[in-house]
């Protein structure tokens, strides 16, 4: 097949996770023989975001480790330009159009498909702005599509309100694990590891109570890397002897845990209370490289891990601190939970996974 991506961005990671998996999934898909092309917009935030804080050299680091992939620029909903639009679209076989472009690109893409395109048409939603802004994410034409990809069953069912039906697959994010993979020989490893955007402050408490509070009174050192942190944050980090690192290219994150004891899971508030069972793609990511991770209160409700197993799950901040103090005095209990933790991504949550689900979602609705 012919597989065509429209995403925010391929090229830059920067507080912007679904990078992350579309690439490992894209390099999935040529390993299966398929052909790829991905378009992003000019400008995208992102980007933007990327060089102001890091420059050329930033940008580079984000996508060096996939030669195989590259973007194409194109301007702003293809500056209204139909003969460059069907051009992108010319001989597709599947196309996905990610949440978050533009609603004019999303509708016109929806209406190349409508008026006589041959190519199957998805729409891929990772995010929480169906259950936040339902106005918003309603106000998408997706009259022209064939089916949308949710990235977790309680968003699923959101558009089966909407009445897509069948037409929804439930489609999970996964682990790249020809990045993310444990080390080859084993490192020295010391404290904890917190990788994550502090973003508009929706977890800001629970990070404090699962996080920074039990890192300290545990006192185990705990490296912080991300993007978003503004002053207040990073006075609770300073408050709590935390060291935050900047923003790391999410390929040299398997180096990082490498070099750390123990991470730990903190979802973000939407995915606790209004769409429980999705895990952040840093749960498959953190499995993947062998590092054992602790989760604060959440809900595996389709059954994607074994908590206890896979896992370690704190309902409280005490019992976090147990946890962590148990990690760090316990090297079987630590090897334990990164044997299982990794065995169970391998079997089921790698982006070859979901690469095969995607090619047997565009079958059967061709079919």
């Amino acid at each position: 097949m012919r597989i065509v991506a429209f995403t925010h961005s391929l090229r830059s990671c920067w507080n912007h996770g679904n990078a992350h998996f579309l690439r490992g999934v894209l390099r999935e898909l040529q390993a299966l023989g398929h052909t790829v092309a991905a378009h992003e917009p000019e400008g995208a935030w992102s980007v933007e975001n990327l060089l102001r804080d890091h420059g050329a050299a930033g940008l580079a680091a984000s996508l060096a480790p996939y030669p195989e992939l590259t973007a194409t620029i194109d301007p702003p909903d293809f500056g209204l330009d139909d003969a460059s639009l069907d051009a992108a679209l010319d001989g597709a076989d599947l196309v996905l159009v990610h949440e978050w472009n533009a609603p004019a690109l999303v509708a016109r893409i929806g209406a190349a498909r409508r008026n006589g395109g041959r190519f199957t048409l998805l729409f891929h939603d990772t995010h929480h702005r169906a259950v936040s802004e339902p106005d918003a994410m309603r106000a998408y034409d997706l009259s022209g599509y064939d089916g949308v990809l949710a990235f977790g069953e309680t968003l699923a069912e959101v558009y089966r309100g909407w009445g897509w039906g069948n037409r929804v697959f439930v489609w999970h994010e996964a682990a790249d694990t020809r990045l993310f993979r444990p080390p080859a020989t084993p490192l020295p490893r010391d404290g904890l590891v917190w990788i994550g955007n502090w973003g508009d402050g929706e977890r800001s408490a629970e990070l404090e109570r699962f996080l920074f509070g039990p890192a300290r009174r545990t006192g185990l050192p705990l490296d912080v890397w991300g993007v978003r942190y503004p002053e207040e944050a990073l006075d609770v980090l300073r408050q709590h002897g935390a060291r935050y690192r900047g923003w790391l290219p999410n390929a040299r994150a398997p180096e990082v845990f490498s070099r750390h004891l123990a991470t730990v899971h903190v979802p973000r508030r939407f995915y606790v209370e209004a769409l429980p069972g999705i895990p952040t793609i840093r749960v498959f990511e953190a499995l993947a490289c062998g590092i054992p991770l602790v989760s604060a209160p959440w809900r595996d409700s389709e059954g994607l891990f074994t908590a206890g197993r896979d896992f370690l799950v704190a309902p409280d901040g005490p019992a976090m601190e147990r946890h962590l103090r148990d990690l760090a005095q316990d090297p079987g209990l630590r090897a334990a939970l990164a044997e299982q933790g990794l065995r169970t991504i391998r079997a089921r949550h790698t982006c070859a996974h979901r690469a095969a689900e995607l090619v047997a979602v565009a079958e059967g609705l061709r079919g």
